[in-house]
């Protein structure tokens, strides 16, 4: 549920209030009494999942989610050696080529 802000045009009252996206904007200030209440725009919240079935590591980087497939497959650090050593075998092979092409 949101909070949203509040200001009175009559006696610029501010405040916030807690919520829900379905309930109608209020009309009445709770300072004053009076019908000048409005309902400011405000810059909005990130979304927040919570609750079962949503974890923070569902969404981690494409390295750390091969890393774990390889370590729940049984072979973990094998795997993960060989995966560094090829990546350091690419990078040294661009490398050279760079260097080549430059001169």
């Amino acid at each position: 549920m949101p909070t949203y802000d509040y200001v009175c045009d009559a006696c610029d009252h501010r405040f916030e209030l807690f919520q829900s996206i379905t309930e109608a904007a209020k009309k009445k200030c709770p300072e004053c009494g009076r019908r000048k209440l409005r309902r400011l725009i405000g810059p909005g919240a990130a979304i927040v999942f919570k609750g079962s079935g949503f974890y923070k590591t569902d969404y981690r980087s494409e390295s750390y989610q091969k890393a774990a497939k390889a370590e729940s497959s049984g072979n973990g650090k094998k795997e993960a050696t060989g995966d560094a050593k090829s990546s350091v075998g690419e990078s040294k092979s661009a490398g050279s080529s760079a260097a080549s092409a430059a001169s």
